[in-house]
């Protein structure tokens, strides 16, 4: 059995779907199924079971993938080392960030950070926590950007910035004429939010409890939520007039098409926020590259720095 494999079986069974699996590891689906089916044949036992709509492990499978993810997480490691020889400022950095992060850091980060690092390539990605986690545990990804908490064995996290939560809706919109909005004063009003898996979701949910009551009320009479895909598919819902929406500061900062039809309000005190946070794994030896990024997140001024 090769590496290669046990990193097929262990993305087979976080997507639990050949074609999504094989997409995740830059190879064909025949390529991903034959190496698959040629594990089981070496290990003279199946480890999936298939149907045509789920791929899930067996329970020996499970155990067999569980054992080859401490197996890949061992290799990252042996990464780490010899990385370490390396100059810490002119080696490839991979980077990760969630989806409500991403798009709205790397395009002040990125600039910033070749400025203190001209020769270290860098290789940006997003993706849900979850994913995210998994990839930095493997050694697929050096940093991830993340919002806290999060916590994760034998990966070190440090705090960046705070940002403040707002509303954002169509400028003739009755809440426009305040000047601060309570959660309370969302209840009559359409509330689009981000669909499941984003934490961001989550977050909002615990800085406005009120909402999730109507989200399981059948009747629907107060409020509808259209989960969209993205922050910025949100935005022009909103502009769409379907309704408003919560964002993080910084999401607001993009111009598009439909800006000067929004407005946006601060809640009331305490504002709802959240905290950005660097993880990286304890193992991983180029600190002057986890340094450099602080700093060009400094330099960068997005929210209330704590770096």
């Amino acid at each position: 059995m090769t590496l290669t494999e046990l990193r097929y079986i262990v993305t087979l069974a976080q997507e639990q779907h050949f074609g999504r699996a094989a997409d995740r590891c830059n190879v064909s689906q025949p390529t991903l199924s034959i190496a698959v089916k040629k594990l089981e044949d070496e290990l003279d036992t199946v480890l999936f079971e298939r149907s045509k709509t789920r791929v899930s492990p067996t329970p020996v499978g499970l155990e067999v993938i569980t054992q080859a993810q401490r197996v890949l997480e061992q290799a990252a490691s042996i990464k780490d080392i010899a990385s370490a020889g390396k100059g810490q400022l002119t080696s490839p950095l991979h980077i990760g960030a969630i989806f409500t992060v991403g798009p709205y850091l790397f395009p002040q980060l990125i600039p910033q950070l070749q400025g203190i690092a001209k020769e270290m390539p860098l290789y940006i990605e997003e993706g849900y926590t979850g994913t995210l986690r998994t990839r930095i545990r493997q050694g697929d990804l050096d940093v991830i950007l993340v919002a806290l908490p999060f916590t994760e064995a034998d990966v070190v996290t440090q705090s960046l910035y705070e940002e403040s939560f707002v509303v954002l809706m169509d400028r003739n919109h009755p809440l426009a004429e305040k000047s601060h909005v309570a959660p309370g004063d969302l209840n009559q009003y359409n509330v689009l939010l981000l669909g499941e898996g984003h934490c961001f979701r989550d977050q909002v949910f615990e800085a406005c409890p009120n909402l999730k009551p109507s989200m399981d009320d059948p009747r629907g009479k107060i409020r509808t939520a259209a989960e969209g895909s993205s922050l910025e598919t949100l935005k022009y819902m909103v502009a769409s007039g379907l309704g408003i929406t919560i964002l993080p500061e910084s999401a607001t900062l993009i111009n598009h098409n439909a800006g000067d039809m929004l407005v946006t309000r601060p809640f009331v005190e305490p504002v709802p926020k959240r905290t950005i946070a660097l993880a990286w794994r304890a193992s991983f030896p180029r600190l002057k590259a986890v340094d450099a990024i602080q700093q060009a997140i400094k330099n960068a001024k997005l929210g209330q720095a704590l770096v």
